[in-house]
């Protein structure tokens, strides 16, 4: 695996409490909205299922990524679904290290330089800034002075249409958008014109 990030992430949708029989139809109406990356966490229901129908749907064009990744069971079984991306939570070590193993991209979680580091130096290239609104831009900024350059950053938790700009205009590689973009219940055509509305916040301060 490259030790280099030569693009950044952009916007993931994180689509928790989805099911599978509705996962194509919100999925479509991210891609048509220009996500390129769309995260099902594991706690939601059937995740596997959804995993495997939505990169079977548009897994050609979007990456389809696997949430609250805890263990290197979750790992394999995420990445026989079709997951090219492990989100998790925390900083664990073994789950970094197989996800890297298996040329899939970790973003493990951290709320401290010292897991930042530590994730940067079981492999991570991409680090998930969660809850987000603990460490702050301000936060951010400071963790940018010292991680390596090509580590990206991208805030989870609290992240939505008041403050992506900012955010983006912090230096951001990206950002998990969850309840601000998707809800369980809500419609493909609701998310589809929330997700427009978030990725013209974000291409306007991240050109």
């Amino acid at each position: 695996m490259s030790t280099t990030v030569t693009t950044t992430t952009g916007l993931i949708a994180i689509l928790r409490g989805i099911t599978p029989e509705e996962i194509v139809a919100v999925g479509s109406a991210l891609v048509d909205a220009g996500f390129t990356a769309i995260e099902v966490p594991l706690n939601s229901p059937r995740p596997f299922d959804s995993i495997e129908r939505l990169a079977a749907a548009v897994g050609d064009v979007c990456v389809i990524g696997a949430g609250t990744v805890l263990s290197v069971d979750d790992v394999i079984r995420s990445e026989a679904a079709g997951s090219r991306i492990i989100v998790s939570p925390n900083t664990d070590v073994e789950v970094i290290g197989a996800a890297v193993a298996r040329n899939l991209r970790p973003y493990p979680g951290a709320a401290t330089p010292t897991e930042a580091f530590r994730a940067v130096g079981a492999g991570a290239r991409s680090i998930k800034l969660f809850p987000s609104d603990s460490v702050g831009t301000a936060g951010m900024q400071a963790w940018r002075a010292v991680l390596p350059t090509e580590v990206e950053l991208l805030p989870v938790g609290g992240v939505d249409r008041t403050n992506l700009a900012e955010w983006a205009a912090a230096g951001a590689g990206g950002a998990g958008l969850g309840t601000c973009l998707y809800r369980p219940g809500d419609g493909a055509d609701t998310v589809r014109d929330r997700a427009l509305t978030l990725m013209n916040i974000w291409s306007a301060e991240a050109a």
